[in-house]
Parts: structure tokens; C-alpha cells; sequence
């Protein structure tokens, strides 16, 4: 009776796991460039002591993210970027670091450096920060160039400076705790010609709210099926222990 215990117990527990995946998905939900979490259960063998593996239990893991893209939306923004199909911006982050997101809500610091909305700085394909001169009012292209937008017809628009999009494969990523991707074996990523990206647009979240909720309910009649497993397990054993001593 102690296994059907020892299941129930785990499986209950990384329901609630799961839990915490879907809401954290359904939170992000109007969050722009976020890529939905995936979780899947497996069974595992308990490994250790004496005897042969006659135990198992459940294990929760979020083996990867939904790469699809999420809906675009105009805003008109001059510094609102989205990638059209696949690929990335490169963004440094709080260690020193590289990562990617399709986040492109992004504005300028005080000093005119292109930031993201975390207040992460942008790169240019030398792995740099890009900087907006005072004052200058940009576009950006499909090529993922900045430039310059003149106010006089007379006067030509310079390039500023360039974003570094990149399009590794989807399997070399993996997700990090801040939401940002990074390549599973280190590194960074070199730059993608390829890419292109439309200004004035937002990427919006890829969670469909409606499946995740309905993943949520079926996570929490799941749970309730194995406590009551766990319910009627003691119950058994509570009878077995009787009859065992009227014996």
C-alpha cells in the first residue's frame, strides 16, 4: 500500500509544480515577446539502498518553450520593434553577459542608451550598447538599422547605429529564471543577415489564456485524484490493520 502512497504523494506534488508553470504563463499573457513555458510529466525510479527499484514517482520539468510567434501589434512607437518571423534581439545582461528576446518595447536612458523595458542594454552586432544621440528622432528598418529622421527635406538621414539580431536554432536555447534565452552550451550567438524587423510594432505574448486555463482546471482535478488516492490508500491501510489484529 506504501507505493500507491509513495506515487500519489509525488504526483500531487509536482501537479502543484505544474501549477506554478501555467500561472506564470497565464500571468505573462499581455506581456509583449513572452514565450510560454512547456511542462511534461515522466515517471522515475527510485534509486539508492538495498533491494530492486520497486518504487517510483512523478517528476515535473519544463523541457522547453513555445518558440511560435505571438500576435503583432501597430503602436506607432518609434522605438517599438518586432521581428518579423524567426529570430532574436541581443540584449547584455546584469552579469555582463549576452541573451535574446522578442521583447522590442525599447527607450533610451538618460545618456541616450537603447534599452529594453527591463532597462537591459540593446547591442549592435560588435556586441556594444547602442547609443541615440540627444535629440534625434530615429526609425528603425527592416534591416534593423537606426537611423536618423530628418526634420528638414533638405537634410539627409544618417544611420545610427545598427541592432544585432541573431536566429540560432531553436533547440540550441534554453530559457533562463529572467525569461531571457541564452545557447545551452554557452557562447554567444554571431549575427543573422537574414532577420528583419518592423518598426512601430509589438510582439505580443504567444500564452493562449483560454488553453492555459483550461490546463490549470485540469491540473487541479488531477491533484484532487491523487489525494483522494492518498485518502483512500490510508483507509486500507487503517482496515488492513484491523482485520490483522483480530487475527
Amino acid at each position: 500500500m506504501d507505493r500507491a502512497l509513495y506515487i500519489a504523494a509525488t504526483g500531487a506534488r509536482e501537479l502543484m509544480r505544474r501549477q506554478d508553470v501555467q500561472t506564470n504563463n497565464l500571468s505573462n499573457a499581455l506581456t509583449p515577446g513572452f514565450r510560454a513555458e512547456i511542462a511534461a510529466q515522466r515517471t522515475a525510479p527510485v534509486v539508492g539502498g538495498p533491494g530492486l527499484r520497486t518504487r517510483a514517482y512523478a517528476v515535473e520539468s519544463t523541457p522547453g518553450a513555445d518558440l511560435s510567434a505571438g500576435a503583432m501589434m501597430a503602436t506607432g512607437r518609434e522605438l517599438d520593434v518586432a521581428i518579423q518571423g524567426d529570430g532574436w534581439f541581443a540584449v547584455r545582461t546584469a552579469d555582463g553577459g549576452e541573451a535574446y528576446t522578442r521583447a522590442g518595447g525599447f527607450q533610451t536612458t538618460a545618456d541616450g542608451m537603447l534599452v529594453d523595458a527591463a532597462g537591459r542594454p540593446v547591442l549592435d552586432p560588435n556586441g556594444e550598447p547602442i547609443l541615440i544621440p540627444p535629440d534625434t528622432k530615429v526609425q528603425v528598418n527592416t534591416d534593423g538599422s537606426i537611423s536618423s529622421v530628418p526634420e528638414v527635406d533638405r537634410v539627409q538621414a544618417a544611420q545610427i547605429a545598427n541592432l544585432k539580431l541573431v536566429n540560432p536554432p531553436g533547440n540550441t536555447l534554453a530559457r533562463g529564471a529572467d525569461g531571457l534565452f541564452r545557447l545551452r552550451q554557452g557562447g554567444i550567438a554571431p549575427a543573422a543577415d537574414g532577420v528583419r524587423v518592423a518598426g512601430g510594432m509589438l510582439e505580443g505574448s504567444n500564452v493562449n489564456a483560454v488553453e492555459t486555463m483550461v490546463g490549470m482546471i485540469a491540473a487541479a482535478r488531477h491533484y484532487d485524484v491523487q489525494i483522494q488516492l492518498m485518502q483512500n490508500t490510508d483507509q486500507n491501510q487503517r482496515s488492513a490493520t484491523q482485520i490483522l489484529s483480530m487475527t
